[in-house]
């Protein structure tokens, strides 16, 4: 399915093609990538549990996005509302637009269940882009503090400032 497209990039389902193409643009930046993350998207959209997008630039994948309709984990467990999962774009094509694309149709995914939508940021620098990205899209931190490995870090708890590390944050849509 096509949720966006342009004379430049196209915003569609994930494909199965498009993992290992994500995983080497990943990895040519210098991220510890693994296919099997993408895979795991791809089996839960088989599933339905998730929708996962991908942007895509002359014919290749250069971004990705998941929502998830039921989470099974984190601070809105139960709540009804949509968790979007690990988005990225790869580096040489950021600052074109194709970050706020994806997130607009990942947005309106989650618009067709609920008002609301959340999702987690890790906290270290290699999150800085998506952090500023998160608050001018009207993101808000939930209150529910830090949360480490998946359980909520406990003031003064011990923590390491790794992927694990991360805030979550809601927008009223």
């Amino acid at each position: 399915m096509v949720f966006y497209q342009d004379s430049s990039l196209l915003i569609r389902n994930m494909e199965p093609r498009d993992a290992q193409v994500l995983t080497d643009g990943e990895r040519a930046q210098g991220w510890d990538a693994d296919i099997g993350k993408f895979q795991k998207r791809l089996r839960d959209q088989e599933q339905g549990l998730c929708v996962s997008l991908a942007a895509e630039v002359d014919g290749g994948a250069v971004g990705y996005v998941n929502v998830y309709f039921d989470p099974r984990t984190g601070p809105f467990v139960d709540s009804g509302w949509p968790e979007i999962v690990d988005f990225g774009v790869l580096e040489n094509y950021r600052r074109r637009g194709i970050g706020g694309k994806l997130m607009d149709a990942a947005e309106r995914l989650a618009k067709e269940r609920s008002d609301t939508v959340w999702l987690g940021v890790g906290l270290h620098s290699g999150y800085g882009s998506a952090q500023r990205m998160y608050v001018k899209r009207g993101y808000v931190p939930d209150g529910s503090g830090v949360w480490y490995q998946d359980r909520v870090c406990a003031p003064y708890g011990p923590c390491c400032n790794d992927d694990g590390l991360v805030l979550y944050l809601v927008k009223t849509l």
